[in-house]
């Protein structure tokens, strides 16, 4: 038999949750459940990421979030491997409250009395959120911004730039060899993050994605085109003096991989 228990924190508006855990206790059941049952599966349904303490205790966790309507397709359907998990975690997890950006920073949440009589909260971390501040303050994540595994396993190489120099605005294409090394078949997801060559910049963010889906030793090239004039600015940073976003020359550092953490290969762009 199979023990599977179940926690996790609803989506509410109009307040704000005291800390980054699961409420009434939870983390305390899931405790006591690990006890009795070492191999129990934790399938969590959260809202936001949340700190778990008990997860070196836990062989298998399955975070599936607020599924709404489909909830009690989608769980089973992972869980007996009628789907193969493909997803990848939109945030980070903190394996430390330390880690997070209100720590000693009470500005920041709940908000400090400025003497109005009541709280002020001031967004005091500029750039330094999510994945940003854990790789611009050197902060090792539990589980980093696009990571996810699957009931196979996947290789990423032969990682290349349609160009090594770019015209603004020519939009150019990553290129990546990703082949399913498990037997299953499952799905992969390549991501590419951009290194910006000026100061106070986070060392990466995130400008495109594709998923590939792969069958048991199947091997296919995926080509994500960049665009230098999407709506998501992709290169560029906003520049308060012009009152606009500004794209600066220099060597942009292009990385390639499965998460914020597991990177497969690293180029170099040329701008200018």
């Amino acid at each position: 038999d199979v023990v599977v228990v179940m926690a996790g924190v609803i989506a509410t508006e109009g307040a704000d949750m005291p800390a980054p855990r699961m409420s009434h206790g939870q983390d305390e059941m899931v405790e006591a459940v690990l006890d009795a049952v070492p191999g129990a599966v934790v399938v969590l349904k959260n809202s936001t990421p949340v700190l778990v303490p008990w997860i070196e205790r836990a062989p298998t966790v399955l975070e599936v979030w607020n599924q709404g309507t489909e909830d009690g397709h989608v769980v089973p359907d992972l869980l007996f491997g009628l789907v193969n998990p493909s997803g990848k975690v939109p945030t980070t997890y903190a394996a430390r409250e330390a880690d997070l950006l209100y720590h000693e920073h009470p500005e920041r949440h709940p908000g400090v009395d400025e003497g109005e009589g009541f709280p002020t909260i001031r967004y005091s971390e500029g750039l330094e959120m999510g994945y940003r501040r854990f790789q611009s303050q050197g902060r090792t994540p539990l589980f980093p911004f696009g990571y996810g595994l699957s009931y196979t396993t996947f290789d990423v190489t032969n990682v290349s730039l349609s160009q090594s120099r770019m015209t603004w605005p020519k939009p150019f294409d990553v290129r990546a060899r990703v082949t399913n090394t498990g037997d299953r078949a499952g799905a992969e997801v390549v991501q590419v993050y951009l290194g910006i060559p000026l100061e106070g910049q986070p060392p990466m963010r995130l400008v495109g994605f594709a998923k590939v889906g792969l069958e048991p030793g199947e091997s296919r090239e995926v080509t994500i085109r960049i665009d230098p004039g999407a709506t998501n600015h992709p290169l560029s940073v906003w520049d308060y003096g012009s009152s606009d976003f500004v794209v600066w020359d220099g060597e942009y550092t292009v990385y390639v991989g499965t998460s914020t953490e597991d990177i497969a290969g690293e180029l170099v762009l040329t701008l200018g």
